[in-house]
């Protein structure tokens, strides 16, 4: 195992499995309001796949998917990982599908037409239940994670994948300020308050001069994470090339 799995990533992660790419989107845009981190698979080997890579807190399951069914899925989940959360999402209301899912491991089971607001709840109480709280403030304060670049605040590493990152201590310290932020846009005054304590907003370009650090080690040869946005600041974001 390399340094970067023994890290607890810093958001909730749910995985959205189900071929209808508009009930996926609603569902990702309700999690990420929430503060977790949603990501989709829309057939079943794919589901597998991104349940290795991204180790998702959770799993929002569909029955009915274009290759393997979801009772398939499900069980080649609890396979990987026993204690997996999984609620199943699905048209199929009838008993003897019911006690087929939870049979097969289903954790909870969800008909369609649903209520967003019931899936929510149902959703947080499988990760009250197994311990993630349903809620990122849950995870450990000294470890943040946004895509596949990682930190530890007690040992001050930075990895990008499994490719550990040497920072300065001021690198680092901006760095964590980013990722415990991700998609907000930054303005420079925000970053020389919290990161320099300092309110003063004519620092020359020392807000840009680090920055500039951070993307040539970072970013460099790799799918960007800090994005420059004209007049407004900074934002970090999880690389889109990445799925998790």
């Amino acid at each position: 195992m390399t340094q970067l799995g023994t890290l607890h990533r810093n958001a909730v992660r749910v995985l959205i499995v189900d071929d209808e790419p508009e009930l996926s989107h609603v569902l990702s845009e309700a999690f990420a309001e929430t503060g977790w981190q949603p990501f989709s698979a829309h057939d079943g080997h794919d589901a597998l796949r991104l349940a290795r890579e991204c180790d998702p807190h959770a799993v929002v399951l569909d029955w009915m998917l274009p290759d393997l069914d979801g009772l398939n899925v499900l069980r080649r989940l609890r396979d990987d990982n026993a204690e997996l959360p999984v609620l199943m999402l699905t048209a199929r209301d009838a008993l003897e599908h019911r006690l087929d899912g939870l049979s097969a491991g289903a954790d909870d089971y969800v008909t369609k037409p649903f209520s967003l607001d019931e899936v929510m709840l149902r959703l947080r109480g499988l990760l009250r239940r197994a311990g993630s709280g349903g809620d990122p403030a849950h995870a450990d304060p000294g470890e943040r994670r946004l895509g596949d670049l990682a930190l530890s605040r007690h040992s001050r590493k930075v990895w990008r994948g499994t490719t550990p990152i040497t920072l300065t201590a001021k690198e680092f310290d901006l760095l964590w300020f980013l990722v415990g932020r991700p998609r907000q846009v930054l303005s420079k005054s925000q970053l020389l308050e919290h990161v320099w304590n300092s309110s003063f907003d004519g620092e020359g370009n020392l807000v840009e001069v680090y920055i500039y650090g951070l993307r040539s080690k970072i970013d460099k040869g790799r799918a960007p994470m800090i994005h420059t946005v004209r007049g407004a600041g900074y934002v970090i974001r999880a690389a889109e090339a990445g799925p998790c």
